[in-house]
């Protein structure tokens, strides 16, 4: 039981070493991914269709009743 038991250990072993670097460059993807999805979303809301609603939604909501 015990040889068992030693085996998974250094199974456990080989697979901590097996991807170091990996989590460095998911970082790197994720943060490019992120900007470009910031850029699409700043071109979307500055567009001038886009954000005359935004005004109009804005102006109407402080123009309301309480």
């Amino acid at each position: 039981m015990s040889e068992r038991i030693e085996q998974v250990r250094v199974w456990l072993r080989g697979l901590r070493g097996r991807d170091g670097g990996m989590v460095t460059s998911e970082y790197a993807m994720g943060i490019i991914a992120a900007v470009g999805f910031a850029l699409l979303l700043y071109e979307v809301v500055t567009s001038g269709q886009v954000k005359a609603e935004l005004q109009a939604i804005v102006k109407r909501a402080l123009s309301a009743r309480m």
